[in-house]
């Protein structure tokens, strides 16, 4: 192997440069640099890139989901349909609203929530259904609400890792985020595709909701900031309800701006990224490669790949590492985790989560971002290979 690199090769990298830098300078220097302008033209510039109605800036992807289960409704005692098979986060959010997470399992091509499941799961006690945008690749949204509609049940989208994905849409590309279920939720976490540091995103096409998330937001304060600031006359707030601090920043909100004019070509870049990696791993029987189905298209926020079963994931991601080169294991299951090792918490069925573990224990995430050269892609790809070699030896 003749190319080596001079550092480890890391399983993302935030595209960010001068403009940032700019764009953070502005509110600095302008002296407002929590909730205002900024945050105030980020959600406009992004509810017209993804062809929503409103869009509301949060502190986090998390702050998100909680805020968008409390405006459907969702209560002490209730029960959200999900997935096991994704960041913590999202069944922490149905947590914090007093909800139980009832876990569906994945289709094992997509990692996303199998809709052939959710039927089932489905009881008295259900008031919602969270399905994750897992990694980017756009989950099978027209069976899940066609399920969801017939038992009047609101679907949250958690699409934390899908901004600037599409899905096919009644013979149209659109963006994930319109949203097309009730709400969409998405997180600028630097692991993301674009980032301000942390944040998040709501975006719906009801105006009732939209309101509340404002309000929630900012502890409950009726009166926007900016309204009480530029008022030439003393405006008493009041607090009508109890609510979160989950404001972003405007220091944040300016960078994203930024951030968002170079989504289009990051997209770009990571599904040339991705294709390429497929090309290249395509003739290897031990590594299975994601599928794309033909209604989807995938920012590839991270690219995973299937392991065979007799190969021992953790040492083939350490020889990679010993290699110069950073992955992570498979998406984690929640119901595996201690703080979710509870009745209530669990599939109501033993065994009814296998493809999930089999997901978590048999699948890494190789390394992708547009500044990837493909030496470094060839690299990782020929490291990946090895080591599977090594681990069979």
């Amino acid at each position: 192997m003749s190319y080596h690199p001079a550092s480890v090769i890391p399983i993302i990298k935030p595209s960010m440069g001068e403009p940032e830098t700019r764009a953070a300078s502005r509110p600095i220097l302008s002296g407002w640099v929590t909730q205002g302008p900024e945050v105030a033209a980020f959600e406009k510039e992004f509810a017209a890139w993804a062809g929503a109605k409103y869009a509301c800036a949060v502190s986090s992807c998390t702050a998100a989901l909680h805020l968008a289960l409390l405006a459907v409704g969702v209560r002490p005692g209730d029960e959200v349909i999900t997935v096991s098979h994704t960041f913590i986060a999202t069944a922490n959010s149905i947590c914090y609203s007093g909800a139980h997470p009832i876990f569906v399992d994945i289709e094992p091509g997509s990692f996303n929530l199998n809709p052939d499941l959710l039927e089932e799961a489905i009881t008295e006690k259900t008031r919602a259904v969270l399905c994750v945008h897992q990694m980017g690749m756009p989950c099978r949204l027209e069976t899940i609400l066609e399920t969801a509609k017939r038992h009047s049940l609101p679907v949250i989208e958690d699409a934390a890792c899908a901004v600037g994905s599409q899905i096919l849409w009644k013979g149209e590309w659109q963006k994930i985020g319109r949203p097309h279920g009730d709400i969409a939720c998405f997180s600028f976490h630097p692991r993301k595709v674009i980032t301000t540091g942390d944040g998040g995103m709501i975006t719906t096409s009801n105006p009732e909701w939209d309101r509340k998330f404002r309000i929630w937001r900012h502890n409950g304060m009726e009166i926007p900031d900016e309204l009480r600031h530029r008022s030439q006359e003393v405006i008493f707030e009041s607090y009508p309800e109890i609510g979160f601090n989950y404001r972003m920043t405007d220091i944040q909100a300016a960078v994203g701006r930024e951030q968002l004019k170079r989504l289009d070509g990051i997209v770009k870049r990571r599904r040339v990224l991705a294709d390429r990696y497929r090309k290249l791993l395509s003739s290897n029987s031990d590594i299975k490669t994601p599928e794309e189905p033909s209604w989807a298209r995938s920012n590839w926020q991270s690219y995973c790949v299937r392991l065979s079963a007799d190969l021992d994931q953790k040492q083939v991601m350490q020889l990679m590492l010993d290699q110069k080169v950073a992955t992570r294991r498979g998406i984690m299951c929640v119901h595996r985790e201690p703080a979710y090792r509870q009745a209530g918490w669990r599939p109501r069925e033993n065994g009814a989560l296998r493809e999930s573990e089999q997901a978590q224990e048999h699948s890494i995430l190789l390394p992708l971002y547009p500044e990837m050269t493909e030496s470094d892609q060839d690299y990782v790809v020929e490291v990946l290979k090895q080591a599977c070699e090594a681990v069979q030896a």
